[in-house]
This record gives C-alpha cells, sequence and structure tokens, in this order.
C-alpha cells in the first residue's frame, strides 16, 4: 500500500527526515514511535506534500505521489489526520464532516452512513458546534472527517494525545473496527503504547529521521527492552 524509499526532508535548511525507509502492507495497522523530534510528525506530513522532499519516493499503491500538491495526494486516497486534530471549532460537527467531502461532485457529498455507525455520538450531536465538544469528541470527529472521504490509507497523527484513557480505549476499538471490517490500512504516530498493543499488526522506531528498528507487535510484547530503547529518555 505505502512504500517509502530514501526520503530525505527538510524545514529551510535543516534536514528533518534523513533517508527514511518504511512499508506498510495492505489491511495492515503500523505504528510509528519513538521518543520526540525525531521526525515521526515530519514523515506524516512529507507523505502528504506539506513538507519539501529533497531526495527519495513516496509511493501508494505502486503509483509515486513524491511531488504531488497536498489535494493530489488525497484524491489517490490518503487521509490525514493531524496532531491538534485542527476541526473547524465554529462549524457545527455536520458542517466538519461536510469540508471532508468536498473532493466529489457534489451530487456524491453525501456521509456514507457507516461514519454514523462507527462514531454515533456524531449523529446525536450533528447540529453542535465541534468547538464545545472535548478533546477526544473532536478527534473522532477529525477522524471521522478524514474517513468521508473514503481514503484507502489513514495517517493519523498522535491520537491520544491529551485525551483521557477511557476515550483513548473507545478509538482504538473503533479504530480496529474499521480495519477489520474495511481493510482500511493505517499508519499512525503514537507514544501510547497500550492503544498501540492493542490495534498495531507492527511497529517502526524512529531515531534522528530514520527508521532505526522495525518488528512485529508480538516482538515488543515479549520484549519490554524494545520500548525502552527507543522512547525512554
Amino acid at each position: 500500500m505505502l512504500r517509502v524509499q530514501g526520503l530525505e526532508a527538510s524545514y529551510g535548511e535543516s534536514l528533518a527526515l534523513q533517508g527514511v525507509d518504511l512499508s506498510v502492507e495492505i489491511g495492515e495497522i503500523k505504528a510509528l514511535m519513538g521518543r520526540n523530534g525525531m521526525g515521526k510528525s515530519t514523515l506524516l506530513k512529507a507523505i502528504m506534500g506539506l513538507v519539501k522532499i529533497r531526495r527519495g519516493e513516496v509511493a501508494v499503491e505502486g503509483r509515486s505521489v513524491t511531488g504531488m500538491p497536498t489535494f493530489q495526494i488525497a484524491l489517490e486516497g490518503v487521509g490525514y489526520v493531524p496532531q491538534g486534530r485542527e476541526i473547524f471549532a465554529s462549524f457545527s460537527v455536520l458542517e466538519n464532516l461536510r469540508v471532508g467531502l468536498l473532493r466529489f461532485p457534489r451530487a456524491e457529498r453525501v456521509i456514507p452512513k457507516e461514519i454514523y455507525d462507527y462514531f454515533p455520538l456524531l449523529k446525536e450531536r450533528e447540529n453542535q458546534r465541534a468547538g464545545s465538544f472535548s478533546g477526544g469528541q473532536q478527534q473522532m470527529l477529525a477522524i471521522a472527517r478524514a474517513l468521508v472521504g473514503r481514503p484507502k490509507l489513514l495517517l493519523l497523527d498522535e491520537p491520544s494525545e491529551g485525551i483521557q484513557p477511557s476515550i483513548v480505549e473507545e478509538i482504538a476499538e473503533i479504530l480496529k473496527k474499521i480495519n477489520q471490517e474495511t481493510g482500511l490500512t493505517i499508519l499512525v504516530v503514537e507514544q501510547n503504547i497500550n492503544m498501540i498493543s492493542d490495534i498495531a499488526d507492527s511497529c517502526a522506531f524512529m531515531e534522528k529521521g530514520r527508521i532505526a528498528y522495525a518488528c512485529a507487535m508480538e516482538e515488543i510484547m515479549r520484549d519490554e527492552s524494545i520500548i525502552t530503547r527507543y522512547m525512554s529518555v
């Protein structure tokens, strides 16, 4: 589904990604972990065309999207939920969801019924202003907004950040259910090992702008020193 090869990307003169190689298979949930400042969020932004790529390639389903504008990458089937969610606080829930439909012709801008099946709260409160939601509810809305675009690949950046544990568990269950029922491929940047252990098939760890180690989740569950090695300060 996703292939990243030799990716270098920068903010100005600062090289944030220094030759990243990463693959995510169709239907897989892969976690991307590491200490702060190692390039995880930058990698998602580079995949989405939000950060300048100096060298390397990003391919989705075998088709290169390197250098494409962000809207075109979205049309190729990539959804993105940024860190901090970035919902439109002054819009209603329904208006936020409709933003996710703008890629389609007007006649096709219909919110799929499954979105409300996965997130019933959004149906109950579709006329409520999104800014009045809690952080966890806003995260659900941000994920749902990405999903209405019917992506093949979903990129999630720190979905548990600032959210109470019970809501994190609920979001994890929803993501796992969506993956199992639809085959949606997910790449998630996350620091919450409990969430990752619940949903991920595999994990890659970043250090200093590169992938330092990658393994199946079963290996991490057997050997906790892996987490200590790549996550401890």
